[in-house]
């Protein structure tokens, strides 16, 4: 197979959470350490990091792996979904896995994949961590597709963790309640292994506190130990003891990721007390060319200045909060809303957070699991949403374009989905 051939096998043969929901998310480790098996277990041949959690576990992935390049070490970069290519997924350095790579792997696994009959992200999974094994990275930085405990990526053995937040998404699979969800993202601290936590959240510490006690592993709160402020321009970082403060102007501009940033800050100064080399210019370099360093997209990314266009993948009711607080900070004479949304959220919670002063284009993804747009514009009215029902992404945004003015604002999201089908991403 071409490399095309090998990608619709990928997603016509195997389940793909991303496109088909619940029914590819499989609550078992055993096809992944099948795989692994098969390929001398790539995953006890690097050093790894392991993140997960409900918003800003992509983002905290790549600010981090963005330090640690600057600081000189070969970083491998697991994260999912991706939005314009599959090969996002899988990146060293920054640079993404060769379509050549792609196709090697499943060809030369095929009869493999028959027999052990994995998902498709137990593949990629697969594919990943042997590619980091055959790069020899000196440190994976790997995402968790979902939840952590039972998550694919969870055969690892991590240097540390990092748990960014605890939210309300994915009920149906993790958990209708903040409790039971920690509980499940939890699942990915290992015996005396060192876990940070971005956020102390009061309805789950005590979760993390009882699990690391029973794993003896030693428990940070990135809140007790860092803080920040804005002035003239810069965030300024310090820490709790201020041996480490200084001001930064962060390539991602979403204000939620000074909460991740607190994450990424405690892992930092974690690894610099066992012995990793990353001084403060690795840091501030890091941080100030995430988007070079990793490409990564569709984090409060700026498409156009006049109107001014802008995306964001948060989704979810933590990550939709952060956003319409942002947006409410932003000057504009008239706000356009491009939004769609996945068929298997609990959309009320989120659609009542949203600005009923704005214009909305309804549109729907091209993807089995996006809601259809007439059913989101009805749920959207109930909640004094009122819009323009047009179904394809791409004609949504040449509309929003061609109606709104010089001051305007267009923001464009509600979906993953819908932010990869962005041309300008």
């Amino acid at each position: 197979m071409d490399y095309q051939q090998t990608l619709d096998f990928l997603y016509q043969q195997l389940p793909m959470y991303q496109r088909q929901g619940a029914v590819a998310f499989k609550k078992d480790l055993t096809n992944t350490l099948a795989l692994c098996e098969v390929l001398e277990n790539p995953h006890q041949k690097f050093k790894s990091i392991h993140i997960a959690g409900t918003n800003g576990k992509g983002s905290s992935s790549h600010m981090l792996a963005a330090i640690l390049q600057s600081a000189g070490y070969k970083v491998g970069l697991y994260t999912s979904p991706h939005l314009k290519s599959f090969r996002e997924r899988i990146k060293v350095n920054g640079k993404e896995i060769s379509e050549e790579q792609v196709v090697s792997f499943v060809a030369g696994m095929m009869s493999e994949i028959e027999r052990i009959q994995p998902s498709f992200f137990e593949m990629t999974v697969a594919m990943a961590f042997d590619h980091f094994a055959k790069e020899k990275v000196d440190v994976a930085i790997v995402e968790v597709g979902l939840g952590g405990r039972l998550d694919s990526t969870n055969v690892l053995s991590p240097i540390a963790c990092l748990i960014t937040n605890i939210g309300l998404d994915h009920q149906a699979m993790l958990g209708e309640t903040l409790t039971e969800i920690a509980q499940e993202k939890a699942g990915i601290i290992k015996e005396k292994t060192p876990i940070v936590v971005s956020r102390k959240q009061s309805e789950v510490q005590e979760v993390f506190e009882q699990i690391a006690e029973e794993k003896e592993a030693p428990l940070m709160f990135a809140q007790d130990y860092w803080k920040m402020k804005a002035q003239n321009g810069l965030l300024f970082i310090q820490s709790d003891d201020e041996v480490v403060a200084f001001g930064v102007d962060p390539e991602l501009k979403g204000d939620y990721q000074k909460e991740n940033l607190l994450g990424v800050m405690e892992m930092v100064y974690g690894l610099q007390s066992i012995g990793w080399e990353i001084g403060l210019e690795d840091i501030v370099h890091g941080l100030e060319s995430v988007v070079a360093l990793t490409g990564l997209k569709g984090r409060w990314q700026l498409l156009q200045q006049d109107p001014k266009m802008i995306c964001d993948t948060g989704h979810n009711i933590d990550g939709v909060q952060m956003l319409v607080k942002q947006l409410s900070r932003q000057t504009y004479k008239q706000l356009w809303m491009v939004w769609g949304a996945a068929n298997d959220k609990d959309l009320d919670p989120i659609l009542a957070l949203l600005p009923k002063s704005a214009k909305y284009l309804f549109c729907q993804a091209d993807v089995p699991r996006a809601l259809k747009a007439e059913e989101l514009a009805t749920k959207a009215k109930t909640h004094g949403l009122v819009g323009e029902v047009i179904p394809s992404v791409k004609e949504a945004i040449a509309k929003a374009k061609a109606a709104a003015d010089p001051g305007d604002l267009i923001f464009i999201g509600g979906s993953t989905f819908v932010v990869a089908e962005i041309e300008e991403l």
